[in-house]
């Protein structure tokens, strides 16, 4: 080896400890996977609890007056609408992975612009759902 390549370090990347995640700045478009990551992982966590709706909706008249009911509170209204976002969040993002997937906006400018317009168009959507579940709408 020359000494020039001797001379030159490398950076050296090293994995960061739990203690310093509350300091750890994640770029925009990694925080928008974290968040696609988060959002999936909730879906699949409320499946249980949403096909128990989903059956208690279609037993019986009595099961969807029971239904009705249980969605008037706001606590179920509050999850549901956790659930919207999830669901909002985890489209639109997986709609900007299946762009970058094909080489469309993987520039560095492009990639934190799209991250970016997913919060810019995913809040909106879910404020519409929460004003619509909770009766403003």
């Amino acid at each position: 080896m020359s000494t020039t390549q001797q001379e030159r370090k490398r950076p050296e990347f090293k994995n960061i400890h739990v203690t310093q995640i509350v300091r750890y700045r994640l770029p925009a478009g990694g925080f928008a996977s974290f968040l696609h990551r988060f959002s999936g992982a909730l879906m699949f966590l409320a499946l249980p609890f949403l096909l128990w709706l989903f059956d208690l909706s279609l037993i019986s008249e009595l099961g969807y007056d029971r239904l009705a009911a249980l969605a008037s509170g706001w606590l179920v209204k509050l999850v549901l609408l956790a659930l919207a976002w999830a669901l909002l969040h985890h489209l639109v993002t997986g709609i900007r992975h299946v762009l970058l997937d094909l080489h469309i906006g993987v520039e560095k400018a492009a990639a934190a612009r799209s991250a970016l317009l997913i919060h810019l168009i995913t809040l909106p959507l879910t404020l519409a759902a929460g004003l619509r579940l909770f009766g403003v709408l």
